[in-house]
């Protein structure tokens, strides 16, 4: 049989393999999805992750109990080697291993981008990965409880502070999410006011969400400043050195909890294949999601999301290619089993072609905007809106439902604000009272 192997299960990777297993027939193909993680994480609930409004395991989908036909590797692919269509594998405990397949399907994704500014790589954390969101909800919580035993001053004051790097939709939702979390946390310690906790979000181009309209970013930036939260516009992260912020401003403030949501890029490991690359380091890409060299189809090789330059035929992209979202990864990745099993067949290919459905976004519990074309809705109705699509669009109807239960118990039952910091090193109670040998 073709071999098919799928480099990554994020939207993309994991969606291919979910529609192959629907349209091949028995022993048609043998697919095979490698990544190091057991599942899809879907990203835009890392916000209400971090908030306490969705329950971290139900914003991820197993690899296993959905893909039912697909060879399942929990390892990663280090080299790619398309000339002779080869791959090196690395699974932990295992020596790497060389792995033939007929046709390969890029699907790596993005990883954070970052800058060389002093401090950011020792002290800030990312938004990508569920374990990141998980970890800055626990710090959060953490720093109130050591807040609370504090006397006013300085170590009290960055205990309270709280950082978010990059104004784009991720960076506006975690920030607002961090928000509404804290002012509800406000009333378990009486002896922390509001005017004690500080946010600030720091934002190097002249305004927000470039997604929306301006009046509609405006009308953010108002609201979270009625919040109690500062966005500062036109200004530059110059250091974060041991939780030092200092600003192009002049601004300085310190602070334990730094986010950064500065951007995305394509994941570095595309760099060690053989694959072609553009400028900023994305496998390059024809609208039928086949990888290009210059003006040529490379034959066999595929790639779809935010690891790839796919022209953006509806002229909306940045670029002229898609913007590295869902929306455009989930429809890529179906378009492109589409295409891989027309290609085994021997059947026509079709291009990838996807109108932008507008942007939505949470802005803590109860508040949330939505633009489409110059439609905008902001407040409650829009939040329902962000609920109902996100709720909807989470993979398989078990996670939906999962999801949508827990918005209801926390509705009924209030918001968790338990933080379990201590997973961190798990066998710390149980090594330090331990019986050893006596000496």
């Amino acid at each position: 049989m073709p071999k098919i192997l799928i480099v990554g299960g994020g939207y993309a990777g994991f969606y291919t393999a979910f529609k192959l297993e629907k349209l091949l027939a028995k022993n048609e193909a043998e697919v095979t999805l490698v990544d190091p993680l057991p599942y899809l994480t879907y990203q835009p609930f890392l916000p209400e992750v971090v908030a306490g409004s969705i329950e971290a395991r139900h914003a991820v989908t197993s690899h296993r109990r959905h893909l039912k036909t697909t060879n399942i590797v929990a390892g990663k692919v280090t080299n790619i080697d398309h000339a002779n269509k080869t791959a090196t594998i690395e699974v932990a405990g295992l020596k790497p291993y060389q792995q033939q397949y007929d046709q390969i399907v890029v699907t790596a994704g993005a990883v954070s981008r970052t800058f060389p500014i002093p401090g950011v790589a020792d002290e800030a954390i990312g938004l990508k990965t569920i374990e990141e969101a998980v970890e800055i909800r626990n710090r959060i919580i953490t720093n109130l409880d050591k807040a609370a035993n504090l006397p006013l001053g300085a170590a009290r004051t960055r205990l309270l502070t709280f950082v978010v790097v990059g104004g784009g939709f991720a960076g506006i939702e975690v920030f607002a999410e961090m928000r509404s979390l804290v002012s509800y946390l406000l009333r378990y310690y009486p002896n922390i006011t509001f005017e004690d906790t500080q946010f600030h979000l720091i934002e190097a181009m002249g305004r927000i969400m470039p997604e929306v309209a301006l009046d509609t970013s405006e009308w953010v930036i108002k609201n979270l400043d009625a919040r109690g939260a500062k966005i500062h516009l036109n200004t530059q992260l110059q250091s974060a050195v041991k939780g030092k912020i200092e600003l192009s401003t002049g601004e300085s403030f310190e602070s334990d909890v730094i986010v950064w949501t500065a951007g995305v890029m394509a994941h570095p490991f595309v760099r060690n294949t053989d694959l072609p690359l553009d400028e900023r380091g994305r496998i390059t890409a024809f609208p039928t999601l086949q990888v290009k060299n210059g003006e040529d189809v490379v034959a066999d090789a595929w790639t779809a999301g935010d690891v790839s330059a796919v022209p953006d035929l509806s002229g909306g992209g940045v670029g002229g290619f898609c913007v590295p979202n869902a929306q455009h990864a989930v429809r890529q990745a179906k378009l492109l089993a589409r295409n891989i099993v027309a290609s085994l067949r021997g059947e026509g290919i079709v291009e990838y072609f996807h109108k932008n459905m507008g942007a939505v976004a949470g802005l803590g519990v109860g508040t949330g905007v939505f633009q489409y074309k110059k439609l905008a809705i902001k407040g409650f109705i829009a939040w329902c809106m962000h609920r109902g699509y996100h709720g909807l669009a989470m993979p398989m109807w078990e996670r939906k439902i999962r999801v949508f239960a827990g918005w209801f118990w926390n509705w009924a039952l209030r918001r968790d604000i338990v933080a379990i910091g201590a997973t961190k090193d798990p066998r710390l109670a149980f090594s330090t009272f331990a019986s050893r040998p006596a000496k």
